[in-house]
This record gives structure tokens, C-alpha cells and sequence, in this order.
């Protein structure tokens, strides 16, 4: 019985951490929380900054994330989303399975 227990403790350390659902607004990593570009909606603003040397990034409400994915965001920059993925706590970036919209409540 430990046999069992420690080698699906292990198999659970191999397959690294399970994807999670985070929700938030997709932004960059220049601006994070605030969009400043005066002339510029807040998604002309995240282009442009991801474009020059900014990443996407996720903003929670609290934390931004970096996203792997820098294709996908792009087209819902400033829009609330879900995001499917696995963070890595180290690097504060999330590995990304998915980014679909959010419901608007």
C-alpha cells in the first residue's frame, strides 16, 4: 500500500502542476493595471506596448501574469477573459492552454 501511494505522489510531481482557470483582463507587461496613452483606447494602448518590448500579460484585479501565448491575446486585448493554464510561481508567467472571452455579468 505505501508503494502505491508514493509512486502516485510521484507520478503527480511528473506531470507538474494541474491547469487552472484564471480570469481577468488581458493587458501588458509595460503598463500592467493602467493604460495611460492618451488618444489610445486601453486595447490600441496594450498592442502597442506588447508590439514594442512589453509582453501580454493577464491582470487579475491584483497580479499580472505573464502569458506564454503571445499570439491569441492579441485579439482580446482590454477584454476580460478566461485563461486556461498551468502558472509557474517562479517566472509569474502561465503556461497557456486557452484564452477564450469572459461573460460579461
Amino acid at each position: 500500500m505505501k508503494g502505491l501511494v508514493l509512486t502516485l505522489a510521484m507520478a503527480g510531481m511528473l506531470m507538474g502542476a494541474a491547469p487552472q482557470t484564471f480570469t481577468g483582463v488581458i493587458t501588458d507587461t509595460l503598463c500592467g493595471a493602467k493604460h495611460n496613452m492618451k488618444g489610445h483606447t486601453d486595447a490600441d494602448c496594450v498592442k502597442m506596448c506588447a508590439k514594442a518590448s512589453g509582453q501580454y500579460a493577464l491582470f487579475d484585479g491584483r497580479n499580472v501574469y505573464k502569458l506564454s501565448d503571445q499570439k491569441t491575446p492579441a485579439k482580446f486585448a482590454a477584454a476580460k477573459v478566461k485563461v486556461s493554464g498551468t502558472l509557474n510561481s517562479k517566472t509569474n508567467t502561465i503556461k497557456v492552454m486557452s484564452i477564450e472571452p469572459a461573460s460579461v455579468n
